[in-house]
């Protein structure tokens, strides 16, 4: 893998991504030919990670005005409308946590009522053009959190990372992976444990193998084994990605995150925040009010379709869980790195992005 790794991307009326279920013992592309399949592969998870669901998304938005547009009798651009509103909701709710879904799909939406005149062929434009755009601005969005990130990276360079924030939960270089990945590129001592992240264990599956192919030296632990690192002073910093950071600056990411940042804390170790601007969701005052998804039970009690609990027993999978803002050392964000108290600042990011 490269800087120049695509995750997901447009070809021939069609929405291309790498299944990452399979991963990494196979690679599969995906095509998405209608919004119903584009939905299908966020809910499945064979596309996952906030930014790279949310280019996802958009491109699904194009897929469904496209066809609404193919559809459309004598020029009704009303009908494309009304297919792309309930194309928005479809898609927004398969993956309810991740702001950057709805934030894409509302961009879409948006690039095609701005239009002055619109027929259906100049809406299908419209929103094809605005989800190119969307992917293009994630993918330099990634690269400049690495760049604002780099610095903050200790000179031992041990760095802890959780999930999976790399190249495949975007559009391909990265959020939490980014600095990382920018340090390797620099010739700077860099060494990440990675957490394997139950239950999906994309830590395991995605990061290790991202970390692999770039060449970066890594350790893979178990979640548990966290603490156990830190304790031996194995860690120099934890970053980690998110799926929203909220208006007072809690963060929710994957589930796990809330107990390395606990940890951290503990350990006197800097917990750091890796997102780009479309994950900031100003209009959630905090961590309470963020929707947690919560994802099949069967994910808990069997891994990859081979049960590991006995028959009957009861099983919780909250996908996610909430960071609060005391526990995170700085935001690392296109614009920059942003400190404590962030409600001002994470005002200041948005209103200079969007």
């Amino acid at each position: 893998m490269s800087s120049a790794f695509r995750t997901i991307w447009w070809e021939a009326g069609q929405v291309c991504l790498i299944d990452q279920r399979l991963l990494p013992g196979e690679m599969t592309i995906v095509r998405c030919s209608t919004v119903e399949d584009v939905a299908r592969a966020i809910h499945t998870m064979q596309i996952r990670g906030a930014p790279a669901i949310g280019c996802a998304a958009a491109y699904g938005m194009a897929l469904a005005a496209s066809q609404a547009a193919h559809d459309a009798a004598d020029g009704d651009s009303q009908r494309v409308y009304d297919h792309l509103a309930t194309a928005k909701m479809l898609l927004d709710a398969q993956r309810p946590t991740a702001v950057n879904l709805s934030w894409a799909t509302r961009r879409v939406l948006e690039a095609a009522r701005r239009l002055t005149d619109p027929t259906p062929e100049t809406i299908a434009h419209a929103t094809l053009e605005e989800a190119h755009t969307i992917l293009a601005e994630d993918l330099a969005m990634c690269h400049a959190i690495g760049r604002h990130g780099v610095a903050l990276i200790p000179p031992r360079g041990h760095v802890l990372t959780h999930c999976n924030a790399g190249g495949l939960a975007t559009a391909g270089y990265g959020t939490a992976l980014a600095p990382i990945r920018t340090a390797h590129e620099q010739g700077r001592p860099i060494h990440v444990y990675v957490d394997e992240t139950r239950p999906f264990l994309q830590g395991a599956r995605l990061t290790a193998w991202e970390l692999l192919q770039e060449r970066i030296p890594m350790t893979l632990i178990t979640d548990t084994m966290a603490g156990h690192f830190m304790q031996r002073g194995a860690i120099d910093c934890v970053i980690v990605g998110a799926d929203r950071i909220v208006a007072n600056g809690d963060v929710a990411n994957k589930i796990g995150t809330y107990s390395l940042a606990v940890l951290a804390r503990a350990h006197g170790i800097p917990f750091y925040v890796a997102a780009p601007s479309s994950t900031i969701d100003l209009a959630l005052p905090n961590g309470d009010a963020i929707p947690i998804e919560e994802r099949n039970p069967d994910e808990v009690t069997a891994c990859f379709g081979r049960r590991i609990a006995p028959e009957g027993v009861v099983a919780a999978h909250p996908a996610f869980d909430v960071t609060p803002a005391g526990l995170v050392t700085a935001i690392i964000t296109e614009c920059g790195v942003i400190y404590p108290p962030f409600d001002d600042q994470l005002r200041q990011v948005t209103s200079g992005s969007r």
